[in-house]
């Protein structure tokens, strides 16, 4: 049956896809090739904020304290901090700040996560954590303007529901320092934006007695935050885990879940943020490498803004070093950071939806059709999936579209078709084809940089009474974007296809 996608739109397309991305550690952009991969992804992407772990670590070292004349200081230091965020301002893209983790000099315990130890326990000194935050946040207004840092989103700790994240999981704590600390933010400027609680799913009754108590203390808040997996326990293997995963559409639900459950609290109508998003939240799981996770995720980028204000994927870089520093070429980000421009196909996916247009002509559960102002028209197209591994998907899967295309004088469209799929953009599966090489050498890196990228093909469609007839064949886990545009035929009249060859043409054979 062929969908017939209306002349008048249907709505706007937002870019809650991309008003964030995750970047993992903070520090981690002190590095080139993270710097490199960082100006590939704005310059297809263009994101609008950053986020990662490890502000306030001691791998950024802006906590020092030091013993003079027998007395306890304690000195602020923000040159890592600087040259990080001028990075990203260079690169057109800002932070959103998340405060954490605890420097071991504040810190009440020795409790860590991660290989770079960030510490995840409350301060013993209250007051210093406040000189803290007041500190780091005068500083940013200082050197980069205020009126710029009203721009961050300062988000206090990290999915603090966890013991991994949050010692001994302990909501009151946690009161206790998101109080304090959006005290110390507000303290420097009332217009900054704060918010929380940055939960990890599984964790949705911490809304409602979160703003309860914000509401009970008058706490300042600006927004809510949380994050959304879709990803079972990990089943370990060597330098890596494997995980079941849900349905995607899991992953809208948890979008939809803060502003159900804080619809008749003093937090309703704030703006929410899903801070972190993915399949897995392990960088050592090789799904996110396949061609079946940008099929996988299509429908949550495409629909996750009508949920929320914005769903920050995690993370855009392959050096993504939670686990360790990474044992093979890729490790679960958009990109290959030590080869720069390998990429992936759920990169491939974003960068397909930044060339989409801004009104919406249809959605449907395999589609996303969109024109912008020049009248251009675009499909972005997917195959379905199955997460269970147990049911084959088809082979091909076809989307039959009819797209309006009024153009007057033109006879034919030209459609320009980007494609990824298990064959086509998929410097993953070339890799496993090469017998997946731990170091490849420069032939293979560029073989890898060739499969990486999408399958192109262009035609010539016929204009029927305004309208054009589209037929998309999708193999295995395949993602396209399909570009049409009315062609204006500027064809001279002396030319013939057959005198490439010297015949004569036309009449002139006669």
């Amino acid at each position: 049956m062929r969908i017939v996608v209306p002349d008048q739109a249907t709505g706007r397309l937002g870019d809650a896809w991309r008003a964030c991305v995750g970047t993992g550690r903070f520090d981690l952009a002190l590095r080139r090739d993270h710097q490199d991969s960082l100006a590939l992804i704005q310059r297809a992407i263009g994101f609008r904020h950053i986020r990662g772990h490890g502000l306030l670590s001691d791998g950024t070292g802006v906590h020092r304290p030091y013993e003079y004349r027998r007395a306890r200081h304690v000195r602020h230091a923000f040159t890592y901090v600087d040259q990080v965020v001028d990075t990203y301002l260079e690169l057109g893209i800002r932070p959103f700040l998340e405060l954490g983790f605890m420097p071991s000099g504040l810190a009440s315990g020795d409790q860590t996560v991660f290989w770079w130890r960030g510490n995840v326990t409350p301060p013993r000194s209250w007051s210093e954590w406040v000189d803290l935050v007041r500190a780091t946040i005068t500083h940013l207004v200082d050197r980069y303007g205020l009126d710029e840092v009203r721009g961050w989103p300062i988000e206090v700790w990290n999915e603090p529901n966890l013991t991994h994240f949050w010692q001994g999981a302990d909501e009151a704590a946690y009161h206790r320092l998101y109080e304090v600390t959006a005290h110390a933010v507000k303290e420097v400027d009332a217009d900054l934006q704060v918010g929380g609680p940055a939960l990890s799913p599984g964790a949705d009754e911490w809304l409602p007695r979160f703003a309860d108590f914000v509401a009970a203390r008058s706490v300042p808040i600006d927004f809510v935050s949380k994050h959304a997996y879709t990803s079972g326990p990990a089943q370990h293997v060597p330098f890596g885990v494997h995980q079941t995963l849900t349905p995607a559409s899991r992953l809208l639900e948890q979008f939809a879940t803060p502003r159900e459950l804080l619809r008749d609290t003093a937090l309703a109508g704030l703006p929410v943020h899903i801070t972190e998003f993915n399949s897995s939240y392990r960088p050592d799981n090789p799904i996110h490498d396949t061609a079946f996770h940008a099929a996988y995720l299509a429908p949550v980028v495409t629909a996750g803004g009508d949920l929320v204000d914005s769903f920050s994927y995690w993370t855009f870089s392959d050096m993504f070093e939670e686990e360790g520093v990474p044992t093979s070429l890729f490790h679960g980000g958009f990109g290959l950071l030590t080869h720069r421009q390998v990429k992936k196909p759920t990169y491939h996916l974003y960068a397909f939806l930044a060339r989409m247009g801004d009104q919406v002509l249809a959605r449907g559960p395999d589609h996303l059709a969109t024109r912008d102002s020049t009248g251009r028209i675009t499909v972005l197209a997917w195959a379905p999936v199955d997460v269970t591994g147990r049911e084959p998907v088809p082979e091909v899967h076809t989307v039959r579209l009819s797209l309006p295309l009024p153009s007057p004088g033109a006879t034919s469209a030209f459609l320009l078709r980007s494609s990824v799929s298990e064959e086509a953009g998929n410097a993953w599966r070339a890799w496993c084809e090469m017998g997946r090489p731990r170091s490849p050498h420069a032939r293979q890196l560029n073989a890898l940089r060739e499969a990486a990228e999408p399958a192109r093909r262009h035609a010539n469609l016929p204009i029927v009474a305004g309208r054009v007839a589209l037929d998309l064949h999708l193999s295995r886990h395949e993602v396209t974007l399909a570009e049409i545009t009315a062609v204006t035929d500027e064809t001279p009249p002396w030319w013939a296809d057959e005198r490439l060859l010297g015949q004569a043409a036309g009449e002139e054979s006669a």
